[in-house]
């Protein structure tokens, strides 16, 4: 049996037949996909069951719940029939919102992002939070992860930090990676995928390093999600 890749493809579109494509394309290299809100907001649960049916892969359901802890807790139970492997809700929530997500549905590992890799110093003080991002994404792990989380979504650059606070039962997913020879994009913190699995990541979302080289043909698609998983053997 394979090894599971630590590769999640983000498939970012609000087009089922391309998410789809991209799914078979990659399946021999690639375990876990993401779906988030631009996908799910437009197609929803029968959406999702659709791109099950071809492949029936591991999920990874990025929807950043964020509100009162009862109705993160309904919204739990609403898509626990999708079984994903991880649901994200928001960290900044607090403590008894991701409890309560958690104690919903225990079988799902309730995954708490901490700082946007799309922050950065600046925009944080403007936000009113004075602590650094690398401080303000610690506090909110150790936070979450007291709560019940399973696992972390947080930048490439905190990863080797929020190891040595949560310790190594944590799983850590990082987006904000990106190959040598890939655009940055609307990432302020990145990393390459080797740094960041050498840093303490068990996972990395990545999206448009892949994805994008479907304009190109397929093949080339596949090609690249074969490239970058070889070179993290």
């Amino acid at each position: 049996m394979k090894s599971l890749s630590p590769i999640i493809l983000a498939l970012d579109t609000d087009d089922i037949s391309v998410a789809q494509s991209w799914i078979e394309l990659t399946r021999e290299s690639i375990d876990i996909y993401k779906v988030g809100l631009e996908f799910f907001l437009k197609h929803g649960a029968t959406g999702l069951q659709r791109l099950r049916e071809s492949s029936n892969f591991e999920l990874f359901l990025d929807l950043k719940l964020h509100d009162i802890p009862n109705t993160v807790s309904g919204a739990v139970a609403s898509i626990s029939h999708l079984s994903p492997r991880f649901l994200t809700v928001h960290a900044a929530g607090g403590a008894k919102m991701v409890q309560a997500a958690v104690d919903k549905r225990p079988e799902i590992a309730i995954t708490a992002v901490t700082v946007l890799t799309s922050l950065d110093q600046e925009q944080l003080l403007a936000m009113g939070v004075a602590l650094t991002p690398i401080d303000y994404a610690i506090a909110l792990a150790k936070n979450s992860v007291a709560a019940g989380a399973r696992a972390i979504v947080c930048s490439p650059l905190e990863v080797e930090a929020i190891r040595q606070a949560v310790g190594p039962g944590i799983e850590l997913i990082t987006p904000g990676v990106r190959p040598l020879d890939a655009e940055v994009g609307d990432q302020s913190r990145v990393m390459t995928p080797q740094d960041a699995l050498s840093a303490g990541a068990n996972y990395l979302v990545i999206g448009r390093p892949i994805t994008s080289y479907y304009q190109k043909s397929s093949e080339a698609m596949r090609e690249r999600a074969i490239e970058i998983r070889e070179s993290l053997r």
